[in-house]
């Protein structure tokens, strides 16, 4: 089977002339996965971007994997990030590699959620080199996103993660996406192209392994192993119950010493210290005698700056 599936898939190149960005379009004849229901964690620094997570392909595996949406610093002040899509071609799906630019452009009405609901983007504008952020859309910290304005955005939770060909999305490209499509384009930052190396490495991100349901779905930035530092975000239960409980109470070792007192070994030197010999050891316990401590049983300021005629794209 494995074989089969590698057979039918091809990588091809093809150079475009998108200013200077080489792009690569992988060719599939397997549709992906729906997309999985997440949630967002929230904003990790001021200046970052939401970049929704997707399926890709490796090769040599000859199956889809992960790549967990993730907050983003974009490489210049300014930009926005349009998401990749797979899209029905002649005989098979094309993956359109996502981009930075001034503006928006195509993604085939894939619904990615988070203000990225199928056509152009709605969690945030640029004004003044600062980004203004909607908190309707996104998972914020009112630390590191000030600028916060909140317009709602009518969502269609469409789960279908590819544009054309049976039982994919139908959507047309709008006159402000082909413009965009022309402008000079930036190309992913290098570190989210490890990003997407590492998600390729972990089984447990492919479609064979977690039938749809990734592991880890997103996560608060992208770094160079997923399991390196970056908890896994909590799932939506798990943030109910430590918001109606609070964290658990954690007993540390200087409590527990504090409360039973010093260990006997050093009571014995201070004993001697005194001047006094050391008291007899053959009524004391064995836990003594090895000098081990008794044994014990049994974690929104806003400036509102709402949408309007003068949004720098």
């Amino acid at each position: 089977m494995k074989y089969r599936r590698l057979l039918c898939a091809g990588i091809l190149a093809l150079v475009l002339p998108m200013a200077a960005q080489a792009a690569v379009s992988v060719f599939v004849n397997i549709a992906p996965p729906p997309l999985p229901v997440y949630v967002q964690p929230a904003i990790p620094a001021p200046g970052y971007l939401w970049t929704p997570g997707y399926w890709a392909w490796d090769p040599i595996a000859g199956d889809y994997y992960w790549v967990p949406g993730t907050w983003v610093a974009p490489p210049v002040v300014g930009l926005l990030w349009t998401p990749g899509y797979w899209g029905w071609g002649t005989g098979g799906y094309f993956w359109h590699g996502g981009y930075w630019g001034r503006r928006v452009g195509f993604y085939g009405g894939v619904n990615y959620g988070y203000g990225y609901n199928g056509s152009g983007y709605h969690g945030g504008y640029w004004r003044g080199g600062v980004f203004n952020c909607n908190r309707s859309v996104n998972h914020l910290d009112p630390r590191f996103a000030r600028n916060i304005y909140e317009e709602r955005v009518v969502e269609n939770h469409e789960s279908v993660s590819f544009h054309g060909g049976q039982g994919g999305l139908v959507a047309r490209e709008t006159a402000e996406e082909r413009a965009a499509r022309t402008e000079h384009h930036v190309a992913p930052t290098p570190l989210q192209h490890q990003h997407e190396q590492v998600a390729m490495r972990a089984p447990e991100q492919r479609a064979s392994f977690n039938h749809g349901a990734p592991t880890l779905a997103a996560m608060p930035r992208p770094s160079i192993e997923h399991s390196a530092g970056i908890p896994r975000p909590p799932t939506r239960m798990e943030a109910q119950r430590v918001e109606r409980s609070g964290p658990p109470p954690r007993r540390t070792e200087a409590q527990r010493v504090e409360r039973a007192g010093p260990p006997p070994a050093r009571m014995e030197a201070q004993h001697v210290e005194r001047g006094g010999p050391p008291p007899g050891r053959a009524q004391q316990p064995a836990h003594v005698e090895r000098g081990g401590p008794p044994h014990e049983g049994g974690g929104r300021g806003e400036g509102r700056g709402g949408p309007g005629q003068e949004r720098e794209r």
